[in-house]
């Protein structure tokens, strides 16, 4: 019995992790002028944050999903990214798309 409750505790937050990090779509005006690496990284942080941190920790440690620290010394961006767009496991397609999919691997892949 404990076994199932432990099961559909895990599934629920799962679930409901994955959903959150709806917020506004708009985005913003292009900027002319060259993005710096930090402001990149920063702006990566916050997708990470908004979208993947519930599975992930804010300190990429884990939880429900894996530990993501070291990501970048087993996958290239390339390899993080199909990973965010496609799944893979219990993660749902789909939680980032195009550029912002791209900037979350980028960032994560020099985690080594």
């Amino acid at each position: 019995m404990k076994k199932k409750l432990v099961a559909l505790f895990m599934g629920s937050a799962l679930i409901l992790g994955a959903c959150g990090g709806g917020g506004d779509t708009a985005k913003e005006p292009a900027n002319n002028n060259a993005a710096a690496p930090a402001a990149d990284n920063a702006a990566a942080e916050g997708l990470f944050a908004q979208s993947c941190a519930s599975c992930h920790g804010q300190n990429l440690e884990g939880g429900v999903g894996p530990d993501l620290t070291q990501v970048g010394g087993r996958l290239d961006a390339a390899g993080i990214e199909n990973i965010i767009v496609n799944g893979q496991l219990a993660m749902p397609a789909g939680l980032l798309q195009g550029d912002d999919a791209k900037a979350v691997s980028d960032w994560l892949a020099t985690h080594k």
